[in-house]
């Protein structure tokens, strides 16, 4: 729900995503919880945002769900999005 970035499920964020800028440096990327511990989220308050939680991919299927299952669908997808072809540091050439 705007304004709060990142992929939501109701009141619990999914995916974060974010940018640092730094000393001339911008970075980027995004955190999707697959098969999160999220009782480690018991302890803090997620992204700083009060009242709301945090899920996973596992916790809302009901199923073991793994970055494996998800790495090659996320990559094509993404692809798609951005009008983009991705290389792999392990692809020769």
């Amino acid at each position: 729900p705007p304004p709060f970035t990142g992929v939501w499920m109701g009141d619990s964020k999914l995916c974060a995503i974010g940018v640092h800028c730094g000393n001339y440096i911008t970075s980027h990327g995004l955190a999707l919880n697959c098969c999160t511990d999220l009782t480690w989220f018991d302890h803090i308050v997620p992204c700083g945002l009060e009242g709301k939680g945090v899920t996973s991919l596992s916790h809302e299927l009901g199923q073991h769900i793994t970055v494996s299952h998800v790495l090659e669908p996320f990559l094509n997808s993404f692809q798609e999005v951005f009008d983009c072809t991705l290389v792999s540091s392990e692809d020769p050439g």
